[in-house]
């Protein structure tokens, strides 16, 4: 399996139009991130986790030709705003499955109205297969089942998912116990880490390096971890290496 990250940045991007935090004004290009997004390849499949307002380019930067479906973990615009950008891959392969729950599918269907209209449609839209992913219910895309792990963004319900040996959770505040064992022997874990202070929504560096850590979840720590999200000066990127 490759694992390609699209982005790491936050919902408004790296460096932030108008900001004068020290990041955005960074010399180091890990300081200059697109939204967040991964393309998961094996085989002949490859599939995107999540769809942001950076799709089109990050598809043009990887040299990807060929998508066999999104998987969204989430509404939020950060994540799903680049949906009309699937118009190249539609046209060369007919319709894009796409992989969400129903509150999702909601969202998505009064943004991109046109995309979901079975009347009057405009010949150039995209055109997407609906596949509903029901909590704790596992799903397949291609020969591969992907565990959906359900995690708190805040007070909103969100997805996570498990494909093989990877694990990818993004914009997480809180992961119930219960959700544990879905994430238990993995080896590569992707997790979120906003800054280095707490946040109503997203974990802090030192809450994504405690869920790791922790006595009671040692056994989620795997061969692999990487953190998606930081948004640190340089006095807290030291501080952080030295953690």
């Amino acid at each position: 399996m490759r694992v390609e990250f699209l982005g790491t940045g936050t919902s408004q991007g790296i460096p932030i139009i108008g900001s004068t935090h020290p990041v955005c004004f960074s010399k180091d290009p890990r300081d200059t991130r697109l939204r967040v997004s991964v393309l998961v390849s094996w085989d002949d499949y490859t599939y995107a986790i999540d769809c942001g307002p950076d799709f089109r380019y990050q598809m043009l930067r990887s040299g990807c030709t060929k998508l066999d479906g999104i998987l969204f973990t989430h509404e939020h615009s950060d994540h799903t705003a680049g949906l009309d950008d699937i118009r190249p891959f539609c046209h060369r392969q007919g319709k894009l499955p796409i992989y969400l729950d129903t509150h999702v599918l909601a969202a998505l269907q009064r943004r991109f109205d046109y995309i979901f209209t079975t009347e009057n449609r405009y010949p150039g839209a995209p055109e997407v297969t609906v596949n509903i992913i029901e909590k704790n219910t596992n799903f397949s895309i291609g020969d591969t089942v992907v565990v959906p792990i359900n995690v708190m963004h805040g007070t909103l319900p969100i997805f996570g998912f498990r494909i093989k040996d990877f694990v990818y959770i993004t914009d997480a505040s809180h992961v119930d116990a219960e959700e544990i064992d879905k994430i238990k022997n993995t080896k590569v874990l992707v997790i979120n880490a906003l800054r280095d202070t707490p946040h109503p929504m997203h974990f802090s560096l030192s809450e994504a390096l405690e869920f790791i850590d922790d006595d009671e979840l040692v056994e989620v720590t795997p061969n692999f971890l990487r953190m998606r999200k930081k948004h640190l000066n340089e006095n807290e990127r030291k501080r952080a290496s030295k953690a």
